[in-house]
């Protein structure tokens, strides 16, 4: 694990390999989800610690790599003796696609044969495979949140359960998991991100001495990968060996009660939800005691397992950041309590506060916390440079579901209709390869006429693999959400951009919650911007939305352009996931081309105009917009009745 990449070039990289050889010790930890930029070696440290994982004895012949010493009495290829016939492997490393299914995932009866040879045939899935070794999720945050659900349930059990078509089957899934994630492709909600055990954060160093020493390694790596190894096998040698003989320890370590005690005023004291926090912490303590060589935990254990396990827990909603405050942590730990004065637990600005980031000296232009209407009649707007302002931004609310007309096909999410592999039942179809989600009734109609020339002399259907069709579903997908928003200078009057800002926000808040992509597109000057290209992270669009200066004239016919240049490069890319389109502007057009023109290159996306001008003369210029997009035009004062509105329209 020290070979590539020397851990100080990468900030956070020793806090990794504690977290990995943690749960390497104990799989009662829970998993480690790590979290960073790309390009800082999170795959290549998990793939380094499968290959100093002990080899395992496995039953031979058993596909749930059963141990010979003490095999499940549940086994789906059991009953085993104890004793029996075994062979030895090393400890698996097993991959899990982004897109995987349940079924591979879990495992599932296969159907086909179920149907066509009477044959009651259960074939395991990655779950099983991963047994008493290493389970990897790259991009976990990708994955599917039903799959994370049961990716986590197994970890946390020991055992999957699949109870589907027929067929009740639990097998041992004891595995080391580990997730990794880059936060500019969009977060993990709470409840997923409390599942994992521990979390890191993983970031390159800046040093270019350290820099150099990676490149130098790898450069080495690639000229002679054999003498590259042999140079550091004694390390990785001893490595594995330690790891053997903190799992043989670990039993034996005792967790005293004064111990216990200080864990569970440590989680208290940060305010985390629920209890696994204590369990997690309590583990990893005894695992880190046992990795240090000790018979009972210490302080020194408690808060190396604090500074992993409660970072992703305390946070209060999306737009707050991981992190933990380690001077409170040792207030903690010492047994007093910290002042009513001192900041929130992980320190640092409030979610929604308005202020733009930290410039980068360390110090924020604002320290308060979400506005209340009151207070933004105080702080309205901030002064720029070259005459720009950057508006306040309330904290967000809740917003109406809003959806894109008819049925998609597109991810799941939990937007507009979509047809999807979970949901209700909506029909039937033939297969296009091997049956998932076998629909009984429409095969047996399909197979039903065909019986006398088939020649049926007795009970039951013949069945061939021509009869077999699958369920179609009906369920919920993530869309994506683009914004073009005006920040020219008409939208500074009479402090309307503070409210658009805020409506901004709270659709990115919905967005979050509903799993979509989401861009940001700005025009003002004689340019459009795109600030936020299509992600999952509604952090990044946040922080942006929340600097966003505004000023000069008004380039509409741009600002389209952009959107329909970026709408056909992610129709590209991501084909099935259908668009939304939110156009936020006066409809004044004081700069650069044709806006009408502009509007038709986004004839027949989904769309919502949002009429942000007032006074008492007014032009309409926004509807006219509307009208030339297709689009819902909604006035930016009856915001929370976008839906209800373009439902109707739909």
């Amino acid at each position: 694990m020290n070979a590539t990449y020397p851990f100080s070039a990468v900030v956070g990289l020793d806090d990794l390999k504690l977290a990995l050889l943690l749960n390497a010790v104990s799989p009662r930890v829970g998993g480690v989800l790590v979290r960073g930029e790309k390009g800082t070696a999170k795959s290549t440290i998990v793939r380094a610690l499968a290959a100093q994982l002990p080899a395992v004895d496995v039953v031979a012949g058993c596909r749930f790599g059963c141990d010979p010493a003490a095999p499940d009495p549940l086994c789906p290829d059991g009953p085993h003796e104890a004793g029996g016939p075994a062979g030895r492997r090393p400890s698996a490393l097993v991959e899990l696609p982004v897109g995987a299914s349940e079924d591979r995932l879990a495992g599932s009866l296969d159907v086909e044969r179920a149907l066509t040879e009477g044959v009651k045939a259960f074939e395991p899935g990655l779950l099983a495979a991963a047994h008493r070794g290493v389970l990897y999720v790259d991009e976990v945050n990708l994955l599917h949140d039903h799959l994370v659900d049961l990716l986590l349930d197994a970890a946390a059990l020991g055992t999957c359960y699949v109870e589907r078509e027929s067929v009740s089957v639990r097998h041992a899934a004891r595995f080391l998991l580990v997730g990794t994630m880059n936060p500019e492709e969009g977060e993990l909600r709470p409840q997923l991100l409390d599942r994992f055990g521990l979390t890191v954060e993983v970031k390159a160093s800046r040093e270019p001495k350290e820099r150099a020493e990676v490149v130098r390694r790898r450069l080495a790596f690639e000229a002679d990968p054999a003498a590259f190894a042999a140079r550091w096998a004694d390390a990785e040698s001893g490595l594995a060996d330690r790891i053997s003989a903190a799992r043989e320890r670990l039993d034996g370590v005792r967790l005293p009660d004064e111990r216990l005690e200080q864990i569970a005023a440590v989680c208290a004291g940060f305010e985390v939800d629920g209890l696994r926090a204590d369990l997690v912490t309590a583990n990893a303590a005894l695992a880190h005691a046992a990795w240090q060589g000790r018979d009972a935990v210490t302080a020194e254990d408690v808060r190396a397992a604090a500074r992993l396990s409660l970072p992703h827990r305390r946070r209060r909603d999306p737009f707050d950041a991981p992190g933990l405050d380690e001077s409170l942590l040792d207030e903690l730990l010492d047994g007093s309590s910290p002042d009513d004065d001192d900041p929130p637990p992980g320190g640092g600005v409030p979610p929604g506060d308005g202020g733009p980031p930290d410039d980068g000296g360390g110090r924020a232009d604002s320290q308060a916390g979400p506005e209340s209407a009151g207070e933004q009649g105080e702080r309205e707007e901030r002064s720029g440079g070259g005459g720009e302002r950057v508006a306040a931004v309330a904290a967000p609310h809740a917003v109406p579901l809003l959806e894109v007309p008819g049925v998609g096909d597109g991810v799941a999410g939990r937007r507009s209709r979509s047809r999807t592999a979970r949901g209700r039942v909506t029909g039937a179809r033939r297969p296009a390869d091997r049956v998932r989600d076998p629909h009984v009734v429409a095969t047996l109609l399909a197979a039903a006429p065909h019986q006398r020339a088939r020649g049926r002399s007795g009970a039951g259907l013949l069945l061939k693999p021509g009869d077999l069709r699958e369920a179609t579903r009906e369920g919920r997908e993530g869309n994506l959400v683009l914004f073009v928003v005006d920040a020219s200078g008409s939208m500074a009057a009479r402090r309307r951009m503070t409210t658009v800002k805020t409506a901004v926000l709270s659709l990115l808040l919905d967005a979050y919650q509903r799993r979509d992509k989401v861009g940001l597109i700005t025009f003002r000057g004689r340019t459009a911007d795109l600030v936020l290209p299509p992600t999952s992270s509604v952090e990044a669009g946040a922080a942006r939305l929340r600097a966003l200066p505004t000023g000069g004239r008004t380039p509409l016919a741009a600002g389209l352009v952009r959107a329909a240049e970026v709408l056909r490069a992610e129709r590209l890319r991501d084909p099935a996931r259908r668009p939304l389109l939110v156009v936020v502007t006066d409809g004044r057009a004081t700069a650069g081309g044709d806006a009408d023109r502009a509007a038709g290159l986004l004839a027949g996306t989904a769309g919502i105009v949002v009429d942000c001008e007032d006074g008492p003369v007014r032009l309409g210029l926004a509807g006219r917009l509307a009208a030339r997009l297709g689009a819902r035009l909604v006035p930016l004062a009856d915001l929370d009745g976008i839906v209800r509105d373009h439902r109707k329209a739909a």
